[in-house]
């Protein structure tokens, strides 16, 4: 089964409101899930972007691979960073 983390949309039509899940990729976008990590929220003055670190990181960990939009909101929260850490930390031990 190949995991991802990607966005479902939310909310009214020209109000998008996105919440990150962990999904099946055979699944469509806004259909069955695994897990929910978080939400964001790009209408909001400034977008508000809240994500679970623990379980993200442990998604990441486990291998499921991010789309390129929750990668570039993974990285603002700081998360990629702590993810690319803790390989280094694996492939120095």
């Amino acid at each position: 089964m190949a995991v991802k983390i990607r966005l479902k949309r939310m909310g009214a039509k020209k109000r998008p409101f996105y919440r990150l899940v962990v999904s099946d990729s055979r699944f469509p976008r806004d259909g069955r899930f695994v897990e929910e990590l978080g939400y964001y929220n790009p209408i909001a003055e400034p977008p508000v972007i809240k994500i679970d670190e623990e379980k993200a990181l442990q998604w990441l960990n486990d291998g499921a691979q991010p789309s390129d939009t929750v990668k570039s909101l993974l990285k603002k929260a700081g998360i990629m960073e702590k993810f690319y850490a803790s390989k280094q930390k694996i492939v120095q031990e």
